[in-house]
């Protein structure tokens, strides 16, 4: 994966490569959390910077520490460690710094800790063979396009809430995921441009 450009790694994993769009990881908090656009962007922040400072901890954890020891089999248990322990102290900075955004999160936010885009963040850097830079441009990109994702779909349930009516068929989960659908189908457009696989 060296011939990939920073550049290049950063605007697919947001775009093109989206980890919620594309490969459905982080499904549970976006689906949950995406009714109104505050707590979506609350939560969204959250993850943008979980998902960077765990994709540059966990490369250290593997490359320096797991790697070395051939003890590459735990990487699982570490990376989750690691963003639970990263997770833990997001919740403590947004409890003392919001007491509404704590509260509107509620068990959202610790349940960052199991939100698989994270670790799937982590685990597409060890297969895809990044570097450290690469690692940082791959989890801040991510984060960012879940952030982007999960905008979306809070501005389009938002109004959707407000005036228009639904098929009570459709009402809940139905619409909310064709919605996805077709945010996801907007994001493909950028696929002829660049693509990580």
């Amino acid at each position: 994966m060296e011939e990939l450009g920073i550049f290049v790694i950063f605007f697919a994993s947001i775009f093109t490569s989206n980890i919620l769009l594309t490969n459905f990881l982080g499904m549970c908090s976006y689906l949950s959390v995406s009714r109104e656009l505050k707590t979506a962007w609350g939560l969204g922040i959250a993850v943008v910077f979980v998902m960077t400072v765990t994709s540059v901890a966990n490369y250290f954890v593997y490359y320096h520490l797991l790697v070395p020891l051939n003890l590459e089999y735990l990487q699982y248990i570490a990376f989750i460690v690691v963003i639970a322990a990263l997770v833990q102290l997001v919740e403590m900075i947004v409890d003392r710094v919001s007491d509404r955004l704590y509260a509107a999160l509620g068990i959202f936010l610790p349940l960052i800790t199991v939100n698989c885009a994270i670790l799937g963040s982590s685990l597409f850097l060890v297969i895809r063979k990044y570097d450290l830079v690469q690692s940082l441009a791959f989890g801040f990109g991510s984060g960012l396009g879940w952030l982007l994702a999960i905008m979306a779909l809070a501005g389009i349930r938002s109004k959707m809430a407000r005036r228009s009516k639904v098929i009570p068929a459709l009402e809940g989960p139905g619409i909310v995921l064709i919605i996805t659908g077709i945010i996801a189908l907007g994001f493909i457009g950028f696929s002829g441009m660049v693509q990580i696989n």
